[in-house]
């Protein structure tokens, strides 16, 4: 082929690219030979119609309404050997009005935190570690508790812990015979040593001039022992 005007440039010709599908593959890990494909937990898994939660009540004595926290789970590889259960949304309710905004943005970091997937295990530590510079408070049964954040901390730990996510933090054999120990000593050092910390008589019984035993109450208007019998009505 003559060329018969001036080469001002050129460009190569590409092959036409295949057309990308719209929706994002998920992430699976290939089994081989007849083994199942297995879905990984992934931020673009879209919402199922149905999911399977659980409503924890949080009432704390800062405030006079109580908080509804719902954490919504999603199965993967159901029915099959890979089933897992795994945190997707969080959802925070309450009649308080003042902790509204906060109350949304965290229920939003946390949900998106859920469907990034991977170790979401961090989260508990990172809430249970907020105080409040107000000051805490204290459960029933004597558990300090440093703000709300942290208890939430606590209820994403208990769900997680539910659902297999986490190990249940339980004290070894060795830890807790030593615990036992300790605790025994504790309590036999508290008790009362002298001649009143055991005895067969009434409690608050005193003294008698007699016998010198605290066996002495009030009988029939009377002062009268029950160790020796001496009264003062003779």
């Amino acid at each position: 082929m003559k060329i018969e005007k001036k080469i001002v440039g050129y460009a190569v010709k590409q092959p036409v690219p295949e057309e990308k599908n719209e929706r994002p593959e998920l992430r699976r890990e290939g089994g081989g030979g007849n083994r199942a494909e297995v879905i990984r937990m992934h931020e673009k898994l879209e919402r199922p119609e149905v999911l399977i939660g659980s409503t924890y009540k949080v009432k704390t004595p800062v405030s006079d309404h109580a908080m509804y926290v719902t954490i919504n789970d999603i199965i993967l590889n159901e029915g099959t050997e890979h089933e897992k259960r795994r945190p997707f949304e969080i959802f925070i309710n309450s009649k308080n009005l003042d902790h509204y905004q906060w109350i949304v943005a965290l229920t939003r970091i946390i949900s998106a935190v859920f469907r990034k997937g991977g170790d979401v295990a961090f989260l508990v530590d990172e809430l249970k570690a907020v105080f409040d510079p107000r000051g805490g408070y204290w459960q029933p049964g004597g558990k300090y508790m440093p703000s709300i954040i942290a208890e939430l901390g606590y209820i994403v730990e208990k769900h997680l812990i539910a659902i297999g996510l986490l190990s249940n933090p339980e004290l070894d054999e060795g830890q807790q015979k030593l615990i036992a120990e300790k605790r025994a000593e504790f309590e036999e050092s508290r008790k009362q040593q002298d001649a009143f910390s055991s005895s067969e008589f009434p409690e608050g019984a005193q003294l008698c001039k007699k016998c010198n035993t605290a066996a002495v109450i009030m009988m029939d208007g009377c002062m009268t022992c029950l160790s020796c019998g001496d009264s003062k009505c003779g």
